[in-house]
């Protein structure tokens, strides 16, 4: 549905805050590059990378765009306690009472627009932050489990480490002054880790590739203006706003 609207039909209202969209674009950029990264590693046998170097490399690649997404993600978490009204954490939870009567109106062909997200953006971010925070945990696991990085690297060298060897000098993959058995008794927690950190991820391609078809379709047919909102911060309705008195 098209509709032509003059440029006085336009209210515009500040939404998201500086913060709020800077977190989105950064987040972006490094959760598209973890996922390279990521992919590299799953597949790099068949791009022909090879060696224990490498391997180690591109892990420590991998955990430092990691620490960079977890404290992005951080600051994001604490905005959205202490931001802006846009911003706060309780603005992505999913309102089913909204959804019911936001899929009603579009069955009748009616166009509702809001000041944040409508009900499916809500629901789609939520599992995505809920997705992202799942990653950054176990992503943080398998940095201290695989390469000993930090926060729970010391902690695991140190933890399999024999009698008398100093942890500090345990290095990935190499079993030197390494207690095997100590190293079996992580294992299943290290495997699980790794398995909830990649589906989570899968999940999370997935939930990316539904929210972006959304809101192309929501700005072809709903609401205009979607995506420079997230740019320049200002939304601009032609109607009343559903969520304007949340």
């Amino acid at each position: 549905m098209t509709q032509e609207i003059r440029a006085e039909q336009v209210k515009v209202y500040k939404v998201w805050d500086k913060p709020t969209r800077i977190f989105h674009w950064v987040n972006l950029a490094l959760v598209m590059t973890m996922i390279l990264i990521g992919f590299v590693m799953l597949f790099k046998g068949e791009i022909g990378i090879s060696g224990l170097e490498a391997k180690i490399g591109l892990k420590t690649l991998h955990v430092w765009v990691g620490y960079l997404f977890a404290v992005n993600l951080t600051i994001r978490l604490i905005w959205g306690v202490i931001g802006s009204k846009s911003a706060r954490l309780s603005q992505c939870l999913p309102d089913l009472n909204g959804l019911a009567k936001y899929k009603a109106k579009l069955a009748k062909g009616q166009s509702p627009q809001y000041l944040g997200h409508n009900p499916m953006g809500r629901l789609a971010i939520f599992a995505m932050m809920l997705l992202l925070v799942t990653i950054m945990l176990t992503g943080l696991v398998r940095a201290g489990t695989d390469i000993y990085y930090p926060p729970l690297g010391g902690a695991i060298s140190e933890y399999i480490a024999q009698p008398g060897v100093d942890g500090a000098s345990i290095k990935p993959y190499d079993d030197t002054g390494v207690d095997a058995q100590k190293v079996a008794i992580l294992k299943p927690f290290k495997s699980l880790a790794g398995e909830i950190h990649v589906y989570s991820v899968y999940l999370l391609i997935l939930m990316i590739a539904l929210h972006v078809a959304g809101v192309i379709v929501a700005e072809l047919k709903h609401q205009p203006g979607l995506v420079s909102a997230m740019i320049s911060g200002n939304k601009g309705l032609t109607k009343p706003a559903e969520d304007e008195e949340q």
